[in-house]
């Protein structure tokens, strides 16, 4: 898959999974072979991962004036969030 391109207005991310549970799968896969490249295309942008037991995977962004939103990707494959979030991220 091509990197994923975030917009100028994108300050932060955040995605929150559950180290175990099947809804978080896709995730977990997600975070493993995107993050990399993220980070590398976004040095100034912070991507967190956080692992919580039990919790609906999401992924938060907040983007330029504090303004915040969320993308649920729970049971979603790593294509599928990934083109969730480069959809998310043209229309910040």
């Amino acid at each position: 898959m091509a990197a994923i391109r975030l917009g100028s207005k994108i300050k932060e991310l955040r995605i929150l999974l559950c180290s175990q549970s099947k809804s978080s799968e896709g995730a977990r896969n997600f975070i493993e072979e995107n993050y990399v490249n993220l980070k590398q295309a976004h040095p100034n942008v912070p991507i967190l991962v956080r692992e919580c037991l039990k919790i609906e995977p999401r992924i938060y962004v907040r983007a330029e004036q504090g303004k915040e939103s969320w993308l649920s990707i729970g049971s979603m494959s790593s294509t599928d969030i990934a083109q969730k979030l480069q959809k998310a991220a043209s229309e910040e």
